[in-house]
């Protein structure tokens, strides 16, 4: 597949045996996301998806992916979805990216390809990309639409721990160094047996705030997958041998994300899950 013409000449291929080439593109591209790694298709296998890592190659070098997942739909279709992609680092990539995604699309008989990239509201870039793709904007602006959150709140680490520390509330500050006083530990976990103690964690969260989860085997998944490739990480707390909160992060290069986390419904008071979360902040510090 080639997109040539005045522009620079683009080839796009599924790159199947070049993998891990795909996944680092994503680690080191500025709004790469774990969803758009091969590793995370291979997980999404687990729940009935298939992947296909699309990538954009100019005289060989690879300026731009789209992770396309795809889902069996009733009749014989399809449904398309690139969570927070595609990726690129030139027009002519995305264009392309979108052409032969397209196409792909087509073959599977998809109803609809879904993304959700992580850019700015109106950037001219996509904006281009709506007005000759074909492509369609569904938000009104006022909620959460999308399958993946528009809203994001991003905490920059640049600064000294202290100093994290002390732009938080007081509030904050007092319960992270009350769960402290009162013995809660965290630990990172390394063992997957211990999934068991978060799933735990993640039913009682689940059943007292209402919201569905996925069942155990997804979690167990997303550590052979995720986890043992070092692109997520488990956090317990505990205070003596009782398990007060849980947490998974994932991880790129430049960025971590707190994606689940779940508290018992007793001993709440003991802020564990205050503690949990500077923990995590200070793990992401340290990996620079």
């Amino acid at each position: 597949m080639r997109s040539s013409g005045r522009r620079r000449s683009v080839e796009t291929k599924l790159l199947w045996e070049r993998e891990e080439l795909f996944d680092h593109f994503v680690g080191s591209h500025p709004r790469g996301d774990v969803l758009q790694t091969t590793k995370w298709g291979k997980l999404k296998e687990s729940s009935g998806w298939t992947y296909h890592p699309l990538g954009a190659m100019e005289k060989g070098v690879l300026t731009g992916t789209a992770l396309i997942l795809t889902k069996e739909l009733p009749l014989g279709k399809t449904l398309g979805y690139s969570p927070r992609g595609p990726l690129y680092s030139s027009r002519e990539a995305l264009e392309a990216l979108l052409q032969a995604g397209a196409k792909l699309l087509a073959k599977e008989r998809a109803l609809v390809w879904k993304m959700d990239p992580a850019i700015l509201d109106k950037d001219p870039l996509w904006m281009d990309a709506i007005a000759r793709s074909g492509l369609r904007k569904v938000d009104t602006g006022l909620d959460f639409q999308g399958v993946q959150p528009r809203y994001v709140m991003t905490l920059e680490l640049g600064n000294s721990l202290d100093t994290l520390l002390k732009n938080m509330k007081s509030k904050t500050r007092y319960n992270i160094r009350y769960a402290e006083r009162k013995g809660v530990r965290i630990i990172r976990v390394k063992d997957k047996k211990l999934l068991g103690v978060f799933y735990c964690l993640l039913q009682e969260t689940a059943q007292r705030d209402g919201f569905a989860i996925r069942p155990l085997s997804y979690y167990e998944a997303m550590w052979d997958h995720l986890v043992q490739h070092n692109l997520a990480q488990v956090f317990l707390a505990y205070q003596g041998s009782t398990s007060l909160a849980g947490a998974i992060c994932f991880r790129l290069p430049h960025r971590i994300w707190y994606v689940y986390g779940a508290s018992s419904n007793e001993n709440r008071n003991l802020q564990a899950a205050h503690l949990i979360q500077w923990e995590m902040i200070k793990w992401a510090k340290s990996l620079g």
